[in-house]
């Protein structure tokens, strides 16, 4: 019977619900999203593999992992203080009509936008008042997932490819070499922040203790802009 610990990878299904209606919002099966009319083919459905402790996924969700065990299923319920958080009076905004107007947006009531890089629903619009919530959208609602632990990640190599994905980074984005216990990473992408690429390397060696040596080798900014 193996159960899970902080710092493990592994390997979920999930499907997450909003508990006063079992709306699903999030989840991982591309068969249970077509079943519930979700289906979305822009998205890409599949199992994810996550570390233990590393903020993944909601605190929630990531605390109730722990100590369970793997090839079992499991539902657990999360608050809204664990999910995503409660909701902040504070982030009601009065916007002027004139924000929208200049950017040919026509409010109204359950618009989400971006407004400065801040995700908002407009929950109001009376005259040239316009009210916009930028809590989560599921801030103050308890949440249900239903969770199917598939396997512990023990290859060295998916486990540095999970790192890297954790980043944001897709498959094609990068190319992992080992060799003992090294790690030379191929980043089809420019990293200019000297400080950012070491504190990066630092942390894959402290996920992945079998890793001593992590070298990033990032494209030039030269490099980046012949492949676009």
């Amino acid at each position: 019977m193996v159960k899970v610990t902080k710092g493990d990878f592994i390997e979920i299904d999930y499907v997450g619900m909003i508990k006063e209606d079992r709306k699903i919002f999030d989840l991982t099966s591309e068969e249970i999203a077509k079943k519930n009319n979700i289906y979305n083919k822009n998205f890409k459905y599949g199992p994810i593999i996550i570390c233990i402790g590393e903020k993944n996924i909601i605190k929630g969700l990531d605390k109730n992992l722990i100590d369970k065990e793997i090839g079992k299923e499991y539902e657990f319920e999360v608050s809204a203080e664990e999910g995503f958080g409660n909701k902040n009076p504070k982030a009601l905004q009065l916007v002027g009509m004139k924000v929208f107007l200049q950017n040919n947006i026509r409010p109204f009531p359950g618009l989400q936008l971006n407004l400065d890089g801040m995700l908002g629903t407009i929950r109001s619009v009376s005259g040239g008042r316009v009210i916009v919530d930028f809590n989560h959208p599921l801030a103050g609602k308890k949440l249900l997932y239903k969770v199917k632990i598939l396997k512990k990640i023990n290859d060295v190599k998916e486990k540095v490819d999970a790192c890297l994905k954790f980043t944001g980074l897709k498959e094609n984005m990068f190319k992992v070499n080992l060799k003992d216990n090294k790690a030379e990473i191929d980043l089809h992408a420019p990293m200019e922040n000297e400080v950012l690429k070491k504190a990066f390397e630092e942390k894959i060696k402290q996920l992945v203790p079998e890793i001593k040596e992590v070298k990033i080798k990032p494209l030039l900014k030269k490099e980046a802009s012949e492949k676009q």
